[in-house]
């Protein structure tokens, strides 16, 4: 089904978020997965508490935050590996499936955009590294409002930068709790279900489920 516009989650989505640690994990001590779990979820837990509770800190600091507790959790002191985990996530790699899935939709002639409670320095670092700048129209970043995803405001963002219908766009994340929020707001939802977890939240999206972003 085509598209006015294909609007599309940075972390998990388009860039995988465990390559910092991965790259680095001849010097986690054999924690690095643990490691790189437990950053992402204190990474986004730390987003929706202070969207809940009407307070703003951009994500880079959240990230820098989630790390150290992380750290602390399999019990790292490096801080020297601290600093180069940081660094590795200003450039994460992208899925090796991304350059040409969006080569394919850019041909549809529909808009391309990037969604993400990643700051813009973040996400234009990410892009720039996988060399994908050509192939993005609009990066919009939850920045803009201060608050984050899942609140309605932050997917109402692409609406006014195009002015069509919520349903004219097709929104593709990996996380569930995204595709959540993008379906409660009128978005026709693609879940990437790259780890083929359980589908959660009945009634909240999606119209489809992919293994990866081939096939949209």
């Amino acid at each position: 089904m085509s598209h006015n516009a294909y609007v599309f989650d940075a972390y998990g989505t388009l860039f995988d978020v465990h390559a910092a640690a991965r790259k680095h994990a001849d010097r986690a001590g054999g924690h690095y997965k643990m490691l790189s779990n437990v950053w992402r979820a204190k990474q986004l837990e730390y987003s929706w508490v202070l969207t809940l509770c009407d307070e703003y800190e951009d994500f880079w600091v959240l990230t820098e935050r989630a790390l150290d507790f992380a750290m602390h959790s399999v019990g790292l002191i490096d801080k020297s590996l601290r600093t180069d985990l940081l660094e590795a996530y200003w450039t994460l790699d992208c899925y090796p499936e991304v350059p040409s899935v969006l080569e394919t939709i850019k041909a549809r002639n529909a808009k391309v955009a990037i969604l993400s409670n990643g700051t813009s320095a973040m996400l234009e670092a990410a892009v720039k590294k996988a060399a994908i700048s050509g192939l993005i129209d609009d990066i919009f970043s939850a920045e803009q409002l201060r608050r984050f995803k899942p609140a309605p405001e932050v997917y109402d963002m692409a609406i006014n930068a195009y002015q069509i219908y919520p349903d004219k766009i097709s929104f593709q994340s990996s996380n569930r709790w995204d595709i959540a929020g993008a379906a409660n707001f009128g978005f026709r939802t693609v879940w990437i279900n790259r780890h083929q977890t359980p589908n959660e939240y009945e009634g909240m999206g999606p119209n489809l489920i992919l293994p990866s972003l081939e096939g949209i």
